[in-house]
Order: C-alpha cells, then sequence, then structure tokens
C-alpha cells in the first residue's frame, strides 16, 4: 500500500502499489504518517489548573485540633 496527495486537490488515498506506480503527475508519494494525521482526529489537551493557598502556622495548627475532635 503506497499513501498518494493530489498536488490539486490536496486529497490523501491510500492505494495498492501497482495503482500507485500506475497513478499520473498528479498525484505525489506521501509518509504514511501523513495519511494517518489527515484520518484521526487530533488529540484534545485539557490543562487542569489547581491553586494551592497557603497556610499561616496558626491556620495549620487549628485545622489539626479540628482534625483531632
Amino acid at each position: 500500500m503506497k499513501c498518494l496527495k493530489s498536488s490539486k486537490t490536496g486529497n490523501i488515498i491510500r492505494v495498492s502499489d501497482r495503482e500507485a506506480y500506475n497513478s499520473t503527475s498528479e498525484w505525489k508519494f506521501i509518509p504514511k504518517s501523513e495519511w494517518k494525521a489527515d484520518r484521526r482526529p487530533a488529540k484534545k489537551v485539557v490543562e487542569v489548573i489547581v491553586e494551592v493557598q497557603e497556610q499561616t502556622i496558626a491556620e495549620k495548627q487549628l485545622s489539626k485540633k479540628k482534625k483531632d475532635k
């Protein structure tokens, strides 16, 4: 199997070796990774921002006392 890209339309196709070698000059060989990138949706990146509030020593002691009760 070979991956071909049309120089006129930009379409990417995957064809057998025999069909690829008989293709016209409109089609150019491309790497399979480019074909995969065109077929698969891009992965979504989700950023999670967590803010940590600093506690004073007195606040830490108070929260510790509440947990002990």
